[in-house]
């Protein structure tokens, strides 16, 4: 806290904004990476170094699991059984259950808390499928607002539905 008071002195003006982590993926996703790396001299600290790309990072997400089943399998799995996938390190371990905070099963059902404390069904491709094509043809309620424009993702997330790659999707299906 002092060093950042005397950093603050070299400013003509500064700001801060708190911003939730929730709001802030980029901090959010660092945090978990760093997570997931294990180091043998705990006072070493890896470089970081941020790529700049032309597109999206969602443009590089994987659809399909490549074993069948569904994105959340392994999370779901561990809240229901608290079990570990096989061959599992401490850090993927430790990122398995701090994705488990972030989620409530229901029976069979996994659903993703949002900020204000609501629900979110998460779902598996097929279902993803199924959901854009519903929600863009309009069958979930309505698809234009004449004051507020949203987008086909905040449709879906506005009727109760979450997967991972639900952007990317959105783009590619529109």
């Amino acid at each position: 806290m002092h060093y950042m008071k005397e950093l603050c002195k070299k400013f003509t003006k500064i700001e801060f904004k708190h911003i939730p982590r929730i709001q802030n993926e980029f901090a959010d996703a660092l945090t978990t990476l760093s997570s997931m790396i294990q180091h043998l001299d705990k006072n070493y600290i890896d470089p970081i170094e941020v790529d700049i790309r032309d597109q999206h990072a969602y443009y590089f997400h994987v659809n399909e699991e490549p074993d069948g089943k569904p994105w959340y399998h392994d999370i779901r799995r561990f809240l229901a059984t608290r079990e570990y996938p096989k061959n599992a390190t401490n850090s993927q371990k430790r990122a398995l259950r701090r994705l488990g905070n972030h989620v409530f099963l229901n029976w069979e059902v996994l659903y993703r808390r949002t900020p204000d404390l609501g629900l979110l069904k998460c779902v598996d491709p097929v279902e993803a499928t199924r959901l854009l094509e519903e929600i863009h043809a309009g069958t979930c309620g309505p698809h234009k607002y004449t004051r507020l424009r949203f987008t086909l993702a905040k449709n879906i997330l506005r009727a109760g539905y979450f997967w991972m790659t639900m952007e990317s999707d959105n783009i590619r299906y529109v």
